[in-house]
């Protein structure tokens, strides 16, 4: 394809994307839609029998709603019917706390509480395990069970007799430990855990007050609820959200609240006054004195896509496979040079773009703006520090690379070292790359349609990998390339007009005074609480990341390579950190805005999301269609664009790396050519069965996920380039020694939860550093021939190696 064809084709691809979106612009609304999104479902469950008068204690053990009275218990078994079992020691329940699948009783008399117990179902009985007697007996008693830390976490606010606020933990010996009170007093009404913090609701002459509760903020005050909460009614729902019953007298509503937005929204649901609720499915379960039982569930809401969405997603794809037929058509059998290089002919400004259209995958497209929306800027510390250490790339390590002219990175780390290393640092980035991230990438757009259009999440994940795998297979590196230039047209269109819609829906001046309101834009954390995202870690975290990781980094290292010039190579980088921090910018704030927008639209935000959901499900909630199937498409471009590159380099290094080195004889140009065709569709396909995985699994943050993987898979390997630039001294025995040490080490952080995930990968590249060097003074020194040219002290990666020849290609 010539350079005028290439110009057409992008000229013609971006006028389309513009008349598209503009079409759908036509449809977009003046304001912020009105009403909720949640469709709340209720019926009738068969009445409980128990003896005793008033309302029961009601708990939920493994799903099962349990109601405890007069020493007796009724288990609900499916829906149909109650059985009653003895519930011995459960005579004097006071009240009870549960969050669906664990349960305890709080137990004492004359209203206060002295002690308390975790039940259990055991046959056809409740069992209880006493924990010891609580410091001092409290009224008004309130309790939670935290996440993650059963079966003793426990935590009981109450008033002690003296009148102050007394907050008291269960600890794993079964002894009570004294959490801070709160302040300003107040009797509490409820109770709730919610991640690592606590939500209180306390009862005060001039109203309820709303407080949370972490260990590294203490007390914070929030949003009150709009009427008087119901006492002991909450529970947590989904992965941010809380609900309550809110109102008096008759006037008794359930509502959500948001624990991120600080926002409440009413579910339209009344129950009668004197009711006990407990968690059931995706709702609660209700019961009265008289043991009348209901209950009440969500449900989550999905749009199908119109026309429109679906004509610009349908063109999208069939673009995306007619460039892969293109190249394919016009290289048949070409060389792997072709295959893995593009024949070296690739424009700086094209290889740079696709390198910012692997960086910038579904992960930043989908979970940078749930982590904004989540939290704020911190993260974007870490594109700021990216450019600036991309100059040291674009200097230090392009040229010395580009100059060898290899198609794997790693045949850096044989000439330097030893077959050994080379094979070792290829196997460990392999790993990284299918089991940290192409998973991802994959499942989160396919999350993202899911959520918008209620389609199989598993039908997604394969449409969206098999059409990747396809054009990959077929187009090589070139295919790989244009098609990356298309994707982001398309993807940075999508993001733009979504920020747009919610500036036009509820104004810039609200947005900005949210973010304000909230500190949504904090950019540094300068604090040295290394379990937190800091500033130091981010600048130690992305200085190695990027200086210490590029050269090892075979996605990227694979586009500069496919240039034709040590110049070019230097000039790809130059423009990728030209446009990565504004793109960054850009994704940080769709978070930001999104928070804005749901917080002045509350009801408008499912209580059932997953945070990493939030931003489809605005797409598919509240975007005019047309919209809706661009920023789709956009999802399939920051996949696509990530998961080909990905796919297109990890079968590079088994072809490279592994099948040509572990040949007898070499490959011919055909099996050469075959092999990486049959790997590109094998890796693909391995992908695929990862995303399926993810999709089963509950994750908070897959942002996080990446990170941590990265770290554990990817740090490593790469103290071993920094070793072979940056020493003369370090051999291939000290530095295999410092790869599984800091295998080891990192792996040990990890168990242990010593600190941030983001620190993983800074303690992955420091530990093979010093334990390879330190390693290296117990074996020869290489010689001054070897490192000749291969280190920037030994001719500064400026001059080249007559007797290291190019590696071979077909």
């Amino acid at each position: 394809m010539t350079r005028t064809t290439i110009t057409k084709l992008c000229r013609t691809r971006l006028l389309a994307t513009i008349w598209l979106a503009l079409l759908a612009c036509l449809a977009t609304p003046a304001a912020a839609k009105e009403g909720g999104v949640t469709v709340v479902r209720s019926r009738a469950l068969p009445a409980a029998v128990l003896p005793g008068t008033g309302t029961p204690v009601l708990i939920a053990i493994d799903g099962q709603p349990v109601a405890v009275r007069g020493g007796r218990a009724a288990v609900l078994r499916d829906d149909t019917r109650w059985d009653t079992v003895s519930a011995a020691g459960s005579e004097t329940a006071l009240g009870g706390v549960t969050d669906g699948r664990h349960g305890a009783l709080l137990l004492g008399s004359a209203g206060r509480i002295d002690r308390a117990a975790m039940a259990t179902l055991d046959g056809g009985a409740l069992r209880l395990r006493a924990l010891a007697p609580l410091p001092a007996a409290l009224t008004s008693a309130q309790a939670a069970l935290l996440p993650d830390a059963l079966p003793t976490a426990l935590v009981v606010a109450g008033i002690a007799a003296d009148g102050t606020p007394r907050m008291l933990r269960a600890t794993a010996g079964h002894a009570w430990r004294a959490m801070a009170g709160w302040p300003g007093g107040g009797a509490p009404v409820a109770l709730a855990a919610r991640g690592d913090a606590l939500f209180l609701t306390v009862r005060r002459s001039a109203g309820d007050r709303q407080m949370r509760w972490t260990a590294k903020q203490g007390w914070v005050g929030r949003t009150a609820a709009p009427g008087p909460v119901v006492a002991g009614s909450s529970r947590a729902i989904g992965q941010a959200a809380l609900l309550y019953m809110v109102g008096s007298g008759r006037d008794i509503g359930w509502y959500s609240y948001s624990t991120i937005t600080d926002a409440w929204a009413p579910l339209g649901l009344r129950l009668p006054r004197g009711s006990a609720t407990a968690p059931f499915g995706n709702g609660i379960v209700a019961i009265g004195a008289d043991g009348a039982a209901s209950a009440a569930e969500l449900e989550l809401q999905q749009r199908a896509l119109g026309w429109l969405d679906w004509a610009i997603i349908i063109t999208y794809l069939a673009g995306m496979l007619g460039i892969g037929f293109y190249f394919w058509k016009r290289s048949r059998m070409g060389s792997t040079s072709e295959f893995f290089l593009g024949n070296r002919a690739i424009p700086f400004w094209a290889a740079g773009i696709s390198m910012f259209a692997t960086n910038t995958s579904s992960i930043s497209y989908l979970a940078v703006p749930a982590k904004a929306f989540d939290t704020d800027w911190q993260y974007l510390m870490s594109k700021i520090v990216t450019v600036f250490a991309l100059m040291a790339v674009a200097f230090w390590v392009i040229p010395l690379f580009r100059r060898l002219n290899l198609v794997s990175v790693f045949s850096y780390l044989e000439t330097r070292f030893h077959p050994v290393i080379r094979m070792l640092s290829s196997g460990l980035a392999i790993l990284m790359h299918v089991g940290g991230r192409m998973g991802v990438v994959l499942f989160l757009p396919a999350l993202a349609i899911g959520t918008i259009t209620g389609t199989n999440v598993i039908l997604c994940i394969l449409v969206i990998g098999l059409c990747t795998i396809v054009y990959t297979a077929l187009g090589g590196m070139k295919a790989v390339i244009w098609t990356d230039v298309f994707q982001v047209i398309v993807l940075m269109s999508g993001a733009i007009f979504a920020i747009a819609f919610i500036v036009h829906a509820i104004g810039f001046t609200q947005i900005y005074d949210t973010a304000m309101q909230f500190d949504k834009t904090k950019l540094v954390n300068v604090s040295f609480d290394f379990t937190t995202p800091t500033l130091w870690g981010f600048i130690i975290l992305y200085t190695f990341d990027t200086i210490l990781t590029f050269p090892k980094d075979q996605v990227l290292m694979q586009r500069v390579l496919s240039t034709s010039s040590e110049k070019q190579a230097s000039r790809s980088v130059w423009f990728f950190a030209a446009i990565l921090l504004p793109a960054g910018i850009l994704f940080y704030i769709i978070g930001t805005t999104l928070f804005a927008y749901y917080r002045a639209n509350p009801g408008r935000l499912d209580p059932l999301l997953p945070i990493d959901a939030v931003f489809p499900s605005f797409i598919g909630t509240e975007l005019p269609h047309g919209i809706t199937g661009l920023i789709i498409a956009g999802l399939f471009a920051a996949a696509m664009g990530t998961l080909s590159g990905t796919i297109n380099s990890v079968a590079t290094l088994l072809s490279v790396d592994f099948y040509e080195k572990m040949r007898r004889t070499p490959p011919t140009q055909k099996q050469a050519v075959r092999f990486a065709e049959w790997m590109t569709v094998l890796v693909g396909l391995v992908g695929v069965g990862i995303a399926i995985i993810l999709s089963r699994m509950e994750i908070r943050s897959l942002l996080d996920l990446t990170i941590e993987l990265f770290g554990l898979l990817g740090g490593s390997c790469a103290g071993a380039y920094t070793l072979g630039m940056f020493t003369v001294r370090a051999n291939w025995q000290g530095t295999a020694i410092g790869i599984v040490g800091a295998s080891l080490l990192t792996l040990f952080a990890w168990i242990f939860g010593l600190v941030h995930p983001y620190f993983y990968l800074a303690i992955a590249i420091v530990a093979s550093i010093v334990i390879g060097y330190i390693a290296s003074f117990f074996f020869p020194p290489p010689s001054a021939e070897q490192i000749d040219g291969l280190t920037v002290f030994t001719g500064g990666g400026r001059k080249g190696r007559a007797d290291i020849e190019p590696e071979r290609l077909a």
